[in-house]
């Protein structure tokens, strides 16, 4: 998937489970990510098997740069999870170009929606189409603590 507009030049983007570099995803996401702080590597080994994973990766070294899940049932429903971009490479527009490269995955499929949830990257998902719920007081959550 290098055809994504707005995603730089010298990175790809790929849905290939094989590419995903585990380890690293477990340290960006169990180190720094506010959602998934303290992570255990088994429980992001199960969310990784489990998924849907979009890597992006440097095209000269091959490394994964950047890393997105989707848990979906692809025929209604979508959750854009564990989008996390490597600080040496924020800002250069990976974040909206990964957000649509898995929506653009997903659109044949005909689902009814794709949720997600962030505390601070509001305009990054908008530039993807995302928009604040219509009715968020239709929607519940069950959460274990």
């Amino acid at each position: 998937m290098t055809d994504i507009p707005g995603l730089p030049e010298g990175y790809e983007i790929s849905a290939d489970p094989a590419r995903v570099d585990v380890g690293r995803v477990h340290r960006w996401l169990s180190a720094d990510a506010y959602w998934a702080i303290g992570r255990t590597l088994d429980t992001q080994e199960r969310a990784i098997a489990g998924s849907l994973n979009f890597g992006v990766y440097d095209t000269a070294s091959g490394e994964q740069v950047a890393c997105a899940r989707v848990v979906t049932d692809l025929a209604t429903f979508a959750w854009l999870c564990d989008v996390y971009v490597d600080p040496a490479v924020r800002g250069k527009g990976i974040g909206t170009a990964l957000a649509e490269a898995a929506r653009d995955h997903l659109a044949p499929y005909g689902l009814r929606r794709i949720l997600l949830a962030t505390h601070d990257a509001h305009g990054v998902y908008e530039k993807a189409g995302f928009r604040p719920l219509a009715a968020p007081e239709q929607w519940m959550a069950l959460v274990f603590e």
